[in-house]
């Protein structure tokens, strides 16, 4: 097994410039232009992956595929992650298919709950989600974005109990926020950026812009 990498140290490493951390996970996309091509680079990584023992999730649509490596067996990204990344970023390019890492991103819904236990059952039967540790519900299917329940200290009732989590690529996260806000939002709070920023919308709707920066 191997051992876990922060995402500091995974952007440290030479050859990644494709691919971007959020939320644990490394993610890349690759603008292949056609299915066609898509098909020829899915079928490259499937090589890869089979040759590592390692085997990432991929979204193959016209324009692009999407690539997402993590180590489950670390909860992170490890060493595998780095060198397999390498591995399809060549490919790729042997290919000639571009990569585009300003536009990978991952949405989280966070629910803010006084007793977890009491409202978790009811969003894993609704959702057809199954648990991912004691505070998050996954799409079995990959497809759907992570549900989260943040632990509340007290009732808020002056405040929305669910807001969005949006982990964007750090390198994007300042001009994400400013376009939010051009776009009518103002900001709640930048006390942890660039770990996140809190905005909302003109009736007060939450949502995180966040980024690995500052976390482990």
């Amino acid at each position: 097994m191997s051992a876990r990498i922060t995402p500091a140290q995974f952007h440290e490493q030479d050859g990644l410039d494709d691919w971007r951390v959020l939320f644990g996970g490394a993610h890349a996309h690759f603008r292949t232009g056609s299915f066609a091509a898509g098909v020829t680079l899915l079928d490259a990584i499937g090589e890869l992956a089979d040759a590592a023992d390692h085997h990432p999730d991929v979204d193959l649509r016209y324009g692009g595929v999407t690539v997402r490596l993590i180590s489950h067996d670390v909860g992170g990204l490890s060493d595998r992650d780095v060198r397999l990344a390498r591995q399809i970023s060549d490919a790729a390019r042997e290919l000639d298919i571009p990569a585009d890492p300003t536009t990978v991103q991952v949405v989280q819904v966070a629910v803010d709950a006084l007793v977890g236990p009491d409202v978790v059952p009811f969003w894993r039967a609704v959702l057809g989600y199954r648990d991912d540790g004691p505070e998050d519900l996954v799409d079995p299917l990959g497809r759907g974005p992570s549900f989260w329940f943040q632990q509340m200290d007290a009732p808020r009732p002056q405040r929305n109990r669910i807001h969005v989590d949006v982990s964007v690529p750090h390198d994007q996260a300042q001009a994400r926020v400013a376009a939010a806000l051009a776009a009518g939002g103002h900001l709640v709070s930048d006390a942890h950026a660039p770990q996140w920023w809190t905005l909302a919308d003109a009736e007060g709707n939450e949502v995180d812009v966040a980024t690995w920066q500052g976390r482990d």
